[in-house]
């Protein structure tokens, strides 16, 4: 399970470092404002749907269904439904790809109401149609990245994603040497989208050459495809949680002028670790604990729900806390550049703490939904969710006009919080979390490790004087902040007992168990 953890949270880390670089171009080139504003609107929208596809959401039901196929009546019969869901998803997004276009204007407003009369609505309407075809080459990629997943090949699910970022990132680097009308840029960026998900595709399809495509049949008339969609609706809902909490407060934040643009670039900033983290491990969890409850190891579910819950909570706690006490430099490294003024930094940077106090939630929920998914129960997440997309929107729009973009954080923090209650309250009550002895006894030295690293960092940090040099010292003070907290975090893990580095260093040489290949 190392192993494949390091490997995906190796490609997820590359991703966001690029999606970093991504979106401080983008700052650069659309700024803060009204073009900003529309085309991150449409953006978010297609990006919820990209990460609700793309990243691992499809594991909540087709792996485990692949592998109870798999184990029950043989590779041949696995492929054969792993080809009907290929050709039925692909069909299925291509004409969901037209309507959406053909709905777009409504879907706006619906999304953005304050854009309404304006003619950022309009600009986000062209903006969002440019992005669609992107949707219809997520089809087939999704259903890649799921087998790949199921078969133990964790690489190239981890990496393909690389390319959409790459993309964007040429695109908007000659934009910006060739100074363009921001409309204009946020079009051609826009139509770059869709570009990306062509690259991907043919990257993906190198590992699924041998599939046979079988093209859309009737599902009501076969039972393994009825099984399969009747859970994967509301798991690819219930995963992407966290990109309805954004969408949710685009939607609360576009009655205030560029709060879209603060709210979007600050939960980028969380992307990072919740991608390095929750994503990762959510990936990584769905096949080994399906594994482990088809084969009836009670000692293996206990052992990989344990080591599970162990990665995420220490690596998200510190993760949280370093974000909360160094958010306005991180901010103001990375964005305030070109159109993007120190106001809309400081602005961000208060958004960011409040959202990072979500951190520990969706990590915890991107841990905790493996157990459900591994079980075929996608209902479960999909109610835990939807209550806490409800709760975030409800006190989103409590908060907004009190406390403004900042209230909306707080909010979305709150929402997610009360997702994550839901999922352990539920799954205690249902089949119980299986934690073993020792995971009791490192988990709460893990929270006063990561304290106290939040502690001396915070003490540290007040008492550095604003950095000489421009850009590229503020960049050496942060990563000389950042670098001396990972290593005395390390340092209090390795004292208090937590982290065997020799253990890990053979559980990572461990070759993984791999299933039948297609």
């Amino acid at each position: 399970m190392i192993r494949s953890f390091v490997t995906v949270l190796s490609g997820t880390l590359s991703s966001r470092l690029l999606g970093f670089g991504r979106d401080a171009l983008i700052a650069a080139l659309l700024g803060a404002g009204p073009v900003a504003d529309a085309f991150l609107a449409a953006f978010q929208l297609v990006n919820v749907i990209r990460r609700l596809l793309t990243e691992g959401a499809l594991n909540a039901a087709l792996v485990p269904a692949w592998l109870r196929i798999s184990r029950q009546a043989g590779s041949t019969r696995a492929a054969a439904f792993a080809g009907r869901v290929l050709g039925t998803v692909s069909a299925g997004l291509f004409v969901a790809t037209i309507v959406l276009a053909l709905l777009m204007p409504w879907i706006i407003t619906v999304l953005a109401p304050g854009f309404a009369g304006e003619e950022t609505l309009t600009l986000a309407v062209n903006d969002a149609r440019l992005m669609l075809p992107y949707l219809a080459f997520a089809g087939p990629s999704t259903v890649l990245l799921a087998l790949s997943t199921a078969q133990g090949r964790f690489a190239l699910a981890a990496f393909a994603p690389l390319l959409f970022n790459v993309a964007l990132i040429a695109t908007t680097i000659v934009l910006l040497m060739q100074h363009p009308d921001p409309s204009s840029a946020a079009l051609l960026l826009a139509a770059t989208i869709g570009i990306a998900g062509l690259l991907q595709l043919a990257m993906l399809a190198q590992g699924g050459k041998h599939l046979r495509i079988a093209w859309p049949i009737r599902v009501s008339t076969d039972a393994e495809m009825r099984r399969f969609f009747t859970k994967a609706l509301p798991g690819m809902v219930a995963s992407a949680g966290p990109q309805l909490l954004a969408v949710g407060g685009a939607i609360v934040a576009s009655t205030t002028p560029s709060a879209v643009s603060w709210l979007y670039f600050a939960n980028r900033l969380i992307e990072l670790p919740l991608g390095l983290v929750g994503v990762a491990m959510g990936t990584v969890l769905v096949p080994e604990l399906s594994r482990a409850l088809q084969s009836g190891d009670q000692e293996a579910l206990s052992e990989v729900q344990s080591r599970g819950l162990e990665l995420t909570i220490g690596l998200a706690l510190p993760a949280t806390l370093g974000l909360i006490i160094l958010n306005e430099p991180v901010v103001r490294l990375l964005f305030e550049h070109g159109a993007f003024t120190p106001g809309d930094a400081a602005a961000t940077a208060r958004v960011l703490t409040w959202l990072a106090a979500a951190l520990p939630a969706q990590v915890l929920t991107k841990a905790l939904q493996p157990a459900f998914f591994a079980r075929e129960d996608t209902q479960t997440p999909l109610r835990a969710t939807l209550i806490g997309c409800g709760a975030a929107i409800a006190l989103a729009f409590l908060l907004a006009q009190p406390f403004g973009a900042a209230g909306i954080a707080a909010g979305l923090a709150l929402g997610a919080w009360a997702n994550a209650a839901v999922l352990i309250r539920r799954g205690t009550a249902s089949f119980g979390f299986a934690i073993s002895p020792d995971a009791r006894r490192r988990l709460p030295r893990i929270a006063l490790a990561a304290a106290a690293m939040g502690g001396v960092l915070w003490m540290v940090a007040a008492r550095v004087s604003e950095p000489s040099g421009g850009h590229l010292g503020a960049a050496l003070v942060l990563a000389a902040l950042i670098g001396g907290a990972i290593l005395f975090y390390a340092a209090l893990l390795l004292a208090l007992g937590v982290v065997d580095w020799k253990e890990a260093a053979r559980a990572f040489r461990q070759k993984p168990a791999r299933d039948l290949h297609l």
